[in-house]
């Protein structure tokens, strides 16, 4: 009967819960409800927890390695229901931080705290989430004063599996898909995991790190197709005292000229050895330029229009704050080429990788806020799925003013950003007046249905769907023919501007082909087609 818990023993509980939810995080991502291909509940919750329990504790002290892991999956965070989760484990680790060990009423305090960090974190908090899978639960050993830390996850798991089966009850959108909520289905592996640890199960890091990379599809990227998002560029270099003089090597530099050169940039030395993470289309030149300094102990490059939302090594270290130097400064969230180069030319200082099922974590947004290097900071995080993590992100800075526009579409974020106005007043009113152009716009998607729906429109899989956030208007066999039935049923005539965004896998000729219809059809708005190149959605229509 165990009594009392050290920073081993709960470090172990974490790669438990790691260890669980990666052997079953497909079955997690398969629980998302909406008919397109954005399953990754699974995918960012594991690599959150992961990113705590994977680094070797350094402390015995609970309170040290709790605070430690919490830290490290803030900075893993993805996605909500991995800001949730982290949140969730900070609470923990706010709770354990003056203990040497803990005991079981101790324990339970700490678990409690967890449920008030999660949903402080939340604005506006859903029942029928992870949020109440787990505060029920945590209610239940509350009430249950368990004697052993054996009995308290008997009590919660069994309250965590209870309150999982009741989530369709509170969310209609669950009963009707005929699932349970997958953030708590996902925390159930979790605790399964730890309790396992406690069991006597002996987890560590390289048990855990083999499952965290997805399996690669080759014929995802052929002869034919483009290089979207770059590559993952990771090493580890010693520094030759041949090459340069070690004691003088100026990290500060060797990090801007990789600023210069990629995006996502996380480094930092170790006594003689860098390691360094970058996104960057051409790693070759990188790794050439930096053997000047030394030689590489291991290297890591990943095609990321592969990869999209796989797991990758995160430094954990926050890159040094740099005095700003401009008033203001703009960061945006989108996937595609095409994209970035509109956004870039709207005056957008920084385009972070992500969108629908390829969320950045919260190190990503960070590191976009800093490599800005303004007074105040405007971020539009483009999808629902990214606004937490972009709050999460800029509760982590200093020095600077982040300001989050809560757009949660492509369009919201285009109109906003192409309408952007520093003079209006302040830096509430700039917000304000975002908020309100914000509040104007349709945005209409087209996407291939991944499954079958039932419901007001009939949903099959292998059609094309045109929805706009959860309602689906129109099923039709072509994306052209769900792009003309979408403009129809949202009266796009209505409007002064359509703007349509062709996805990489959209048809150049059946696309012109269709502009030229709504040309016809809709004279009096102002019709304009880009080449967006974004994944998933053939297209998007911008209504303002």
């Amino acid at each position: 009967m165990i009594k009392t818990i050290d920073g081993l023993l709960y470090l172990n509980m974490l790669r438990g819960g790691a260890k669980n939810l990666s052997a079953n995080r497909q079955a997690v991502n398969d629980l998302n409800v909406f008919p397109i291909p954005d399953g990754d509940t699974g995918d960012n919750m594991y690599m959150t927890i992961e990113a705590g329990a994977a680094k070797t504790a350094e402390s015995t002290l609970l309170g040290e390695v709790a605070t430690h892991a919490a830290r490290e999956m803030l900075l893993g965070a993805r996605g909500n229901s991995g800001v949730i989760l982290s949140r969730i484990f900070a609470g923990i680790g706010k709770g354990l931080q003056a203990q040497r060990q803990a005991d079981v009423a101790q324990f339970t305090f700490a678990l409690k705290a967890g449920v008030d960090e999660a949903y402080q974190a939340v604005s506006e908090p859903v029942e029928g989430t992870i949020l109440t899978v787990y505060r029920e639960a945590v209610e239940a050993v509350e009430k249950g004063t368990p004697e052993s830390f054996e009995g308290l996850f008997d009590i919660l798991l069994r309250e965590l599996a209870a309150s999982l089966e009741r989530t369709p009850d509170l969310l209609d959108v669950l009963k009707e898909a005929g699932v349970v909520d997958s953030g708590g289905a996902g925390f159930v592996y979790i605790a399964e995991g730890m309790k396992a640890a406690l069991e006597g199960i002996e987890f560590d890091a390289t048990i855990i790190s083999p499952t965290a990379q997805k399996s690669v599809d080759l014929d995802a990227f052929d002869e034919n197709s483009e290089l979207s998002f770059g590559y993952c560029t990771e090493f580890l270099l010693r520094l030759q005292r041949k090459k340069i003089d070690i004691d003088r090597f100026d990290l500060d530099g060797f990090i801007g000229w990789l600023n210069s050169v990629g995006d996502s940039v996380v480094a930092f030395k170790e006594g003689t050895i860098v390691k360094a993470h970058v996104h960057t289309k051409r790693p070759g030149d990188i790794l050439n330029h930096c053997q000047q300094y030394g030689e590489f102990l291991t290297t890591k490059i990943e095609n990321m229009t592969l990869q999209h939302n796989g797991a990758h090594t995160n430094a954990g270290y926050r890159l040094k704050n740099t005095k700003p130097k401009k008033p203001y400064g703009i960061v945006t969230v989108a996937a595609g080429e095409g994209l970035k180069e509109i956004f870039t030319s709207l005056g957008v200082d920084a385009v972070v990788d992500g969108g629908q099922s390829m969320n950045p974590s919260a190190q990503e947004m960070l590191s976009a806020y800093e490599k800005v290097g303004a007074k105040t900071v405007y971020v539009f995080p483009n999808n629902a799925n990214i606004v937490m993590t972009a709050e999460q992100a800029a509760a982590m800075t200093e020095d600077m003013d982040v300001r989050i526009i809560r757009t949660k579409t492509i369009g919201e974020g285009y109109a906003a950003i192409s309408m952007f106005d520093i003079t209006v007043g302040d830096t509430d009113d700039v917000v304000a007046y975002l908020n309100e152009i914000v509040s104007g716009v349709v945005t209409g998607i087209v996407s291939i249905a991944s499954r079958d729906v039932a419901g007001d429109v009939a949903v099959v899989k292998g059609d094309y769907i045109g929805f706009v956030g959860d309602d689906i208007y129109v099923d039709e066999k072509t994306p052209e023919d769900a792009m003309l039935g979408l403009s129809e049923k949202l009266e796009a005539g209505r409007y002064d501007v359509m703007l349509i965004l062709a996805g990489k896998d959209a048809d150049a000729e059946k696309a012109a082909a269709m502009y030229e219809t709504l040309k016809k059809q809709y004279r009096r708005t102002e019709i304009i087609m880009l080449q967006g190149d974004q994944p998933i959605y053939d297209y998007i229509m911008i209504l303002e």
